[in-house]
């Protein structure tokens, strides 16, 4: 069997054994524990994480009221990290949270940027994936501006079947911007 990783890329660009296996040789295998905190709010981010095992969210929390809104979600094969901490440098504006336990794969920024350097497949991996995720980001906030509570609701049943099951209903309601109330009266329909 295909390691994740290398599954990922693939689907992409195809590599080499050897070609992989350097990729790979960028990364650190860790581990975090259900309700560890891989990035807190004021952090100055320098990785990226693919998930191997586990689910994780983002999520910036407002300060006069304390209350989150979760923006991102991460599961097995996908990627997690407070990218604009890493691209500016600055402070993580949001923090990163274990809803599960978790195995990911830790990529420096440095390791990063020397692999788009010198191989031109991962930088294509890189930048189709980005493109991907950027049309993912417009069709979000598409639907956030647009769709009712309950056309949200659908679309993330619909669009991630098993995560709905894994993710706490609070944490779904704050990522669609919808109470905990209103959540449960659609999961009861």
């Amino acid at each position: 069997m295909s390691h994740p990783l290398r599954v990922h890329i693939e689907s992409v660009c195809k590599l080499t054994d050897e070609e992989f296996d350097y990729i790979l040789s960028h990364f650190t295998p860790v581990k975090y524990k259900k309700h560890s905190t891989l990035v807190r709010e004021g952090d100055l981010v320098k990785h990226e994480y693919f998930v191997l095992k586990g689910c994780l969210r983002a999520y910036m929390t407002e300060a006069s009221t304390g209350k989150e809104f979760t923006y991102q979600f991460a599961a097995e094969g996908w990627w997690i990290s407070e990218r604009e901490s890493i691209v500016k440098q600055i402070p993580a504006n949001t923090a990163i949270e274990c809803l599960e336990d978790c195995q990911l794969l830790s990529l420096s920024a440095e390791n990063r940027d020397k692999l788009a350097r010198e191989m031109w497949k991962y930088q294509h991996y890189l930048l189709t994936k980005s493109s991907l995720g950027y049309v993912a980001l417009q069709k979000r906030l598409q639907l956030l501006i647009m769709g009712s509570a309950k056309e949200r609701f659908e679309n993330f049943v619909r669009q991630y079947p098993h995560l709905y099951n894994r993710i706490p209903k609070m944490h779904i309601a704050s990522f669609l911007g919808v109470s905990r109330e209103t959540i449960s009266r659609l999961y009861r329909k």
